[in-house]
């Protein structure tokens, strides 16, 4: 089972995602809620080592910018696929989340689209 760590203060999105992938995709994945960057890092250093991680940009106190940078910063996370999400639909966020991330997916997000996306970015991952 695929560990996804989802880091997004809109609790809505985190149920959404979470309902919808437990109910169509059941034994592929385990999504872990993170309502914010400092949980993500909390869950990180308490071990909760995810397979790829799904980041929201636009965050209070920590935005999702700064979240990738501390991840890449630090050598036992620095691997962990990210895709980020966000409602941000401007050029300059686009570019960046491409050439950065491993994926850059704006919301409303389509759950199948979201799990086809996904598995391109853990096969990907896999080779390397």
């Amino acid at each position: 089972m695929k560990k996804i760590m989802l880091v997004d203060d809109e609790k809505d999105q985190i149920y959404f995602i979470k309902t919808s992938f437990e109910k169509l995709f059941g034994n592929e994945y385990s999504i872990i809620p993170a309502e914010s960057g400092e949980k993500c890092f909390e869950l990180l250093i308490n071990n909760e080592m995810p397979d790829l991680i799904l980041l929201d940009i636009m965050m209070p106190k920590m935005n999702g910018w700064e979240v990738f940078d501390r991840l890449r910063a630090n050598p036992a996370w620095k691997d962990i696929p990210i895709i980020f999400l966000t409602a941000r639909t401007d050029e300059f966020a686009e570019h960046a989340g491409v050439l950065i991330a491993e994926d850059y997916i704006k919301k409303p997000i389509e759950i199948k689209e979201l799990k086809t996306r996904m598995d391109n970015v853990l096969k990907k991952a896999k080779k390397k």
